[in-house]
């Protein structure tokens, strides 16, 4: 038998037991407990050993690919998980039973979906997607998003059907009807896309299209958190899987401003840190003369400057993705200006130097790099002075890509002619370092 018993140390015993006393213990059967977790089972299903288990639990330990029986180590002959109904009555019976106590019912576990009944959903959606019927579209969104609430194993079964690539095209049809109109079925379609990627080829290719995108970009433009919220994720991950839809993206009206409002104005760090990807992608990939046009916008509009403002207080994931737009930034004049005039970029810059991360470290140093590069002599002298040369004898003493290499030990070079002018530490024994080493 397990116990379940009040503890006063240490916070103990808090599982909604509280009417219990000191001197009282509520017995928890262990046949009740799942012998994975040791917690009650909520849906307890039978393996083909007799042994029962909590379904989330044991189809956790198949997908790990383990081929035994987690109590009796046999090897499993199929993967069949037979519904105990026995066992969940009794300990819904026993949580009734024990109420007072604090403990609540086991609610009666829904039937998992299958492939089945996803894919004749998904066909008829497709077939009123084609009829243009956005009442019944969204009703067969509706069904697909309840049973994806219910468990996970019903999200892995929806994506596995190709679901995501069927939103994608429904999508794109009704973008291309009216935005305006059509709204409420367009964010219930871009809330089930988020968690669908990869969406396969055919998908991709419809939420990637002129239409798919303008209509994404409009979501950004309005008032509704939640639909700019799934609208970005939705575009991050689109581009994570294909960049060159990057430079469609450059050609949609007011979209760098959306996004400038989306970094400026954050939602949740979820959303800054898809804004800033996408903002990178938008000025890494684009070339020629719209490249120059995309970063003079968001130079004009004060990115550089929000990004700094951004990196003094960042946790890593953001700080990581800020770096690395300011260093793109940074491949252009524009933005090296930006930089310049601002007074936080070179405390910032070194100070991130093997402070956040290793992809952090490298993006700083890059920057570093791009901004001293040509003897820029001010930011040079101020890097010396904030302590920037021992940072990066750090940097080639732990180890960094080849690339990061060659940029240290250029502003290392770099940072040795004008050793004279700081007074404030003496590099020449790092350097005598430096030469000996490289």
């Amino acid at each position: 038998m397990i116990f379940w018993r009040r503890r006063k140390d240490k916070g103990a015993g808090k599982k909604k037991i509280s009417r219990l006393n000191s001197c009282k213990e509520l017995t928890i059967p262990s046949h009740f407990l799942c012998p994975i977790s040791l917690d009650l089972m909520k849906d307890p299903v039978t393996l083909c050993t007799g042994i029962s288990y909590d379904r989330e639990n044991i189809e956790k330990w198949i997908e790990a690919r383990n081929s035994t029986c987690p109590v009796t180590n046999q090897v499993l002959r199929n993967y069949d998980l037979i519904p105990n109904h026995t066992i969940r009555k009794m300990i819904q019976d026993w949580c009734v039973e024990n109420k007072n106590y604090g403990i609540e019912r086991v609610p009666t576990p829904r039937i998992p979906t299958n492939s089945s009944q996803v894919s004749e959903i998904c066909s008829r959606l497709m077939v009123e997607t084609q009829r243009g019927n956005e009442k019944k579209c969204r009703e067969l969104v509706g069904r697909i998003k309840i049973l994806a609430k219910e468990s996970e194993r019903n999200k892995k079964c929806i994506v596995e059907c190709g679901t995501g690539s069927v939103f994608a095209a429904c999508f794109e049809i009704f973008a291309k009807v009216s935005v305006e109109n059509c709204a409420d079925l367009l964010k219930d379609l871009l809330f089930g896309l988020i968690w669908m990627f990869p969406i396969g080829e055919e998908g991709k290719t419809k939420l990637g299209s002129a239409i798919s995108l303008r209509c994404m970009a409009w979501f950004l433009k309005g008032e509704d958190l939640s639909a700019r919220q799934n609208a970005i994720i939705v575009m991050k991950e689109l581009l994570s899987y294909d960049q060159s839809y990057a430079n469609e993206l450059t050609e949609i009206q007011d979209l760098a401003e959306s996004l400038f409002q989306m970094v400026k104005v954050p939602i949740c760090p979820s959303t800054t840190k898809a804004s800033l990807m996408v903002i990178y992608s938008m000025v890494s990939s684009t070339l020629g003369e719209n490249n120059n046009k995309v970063v003079a916008k968001f130079v004009n509009m004060g990115l550089v400057s929000l990004i700094l403002e951004i990196l003094v207080d960042a946790e890593k994931c953001i700080a990581e993705k800020a770096l690395a737009v300011l260093d793109c930034f940074c491949n252009f004049q524009e933005g090296k200006e930006k930089a310049y005039d601002n007074g936080l970029t070179m405390p910032l810059i070194v100070k991130k130097i093997m402070k956040v991360s290793q992809m952090a470290t490298e993006c700083s140093v890059s920057v570093l790099w791009k901004l001293c590069k040509g003897g820029h002599e001010i930011s040079i002298i101020e890097a010396l002075e904030l302590g920037a040369f021992q940072k990066l004898l750090v940097v080639l003493q732990v180890g960094c890509g080849e690339k990061t290499k060659e940029k240290a030990t250029e502003l290392l070079k770099l940072m040795n002619i004008y050793k004279d002018r700081v007074d404030c530490f003496d590099v020449s024994t790092g350097f005598k370092y430096l030469k000996r080493s490289y």
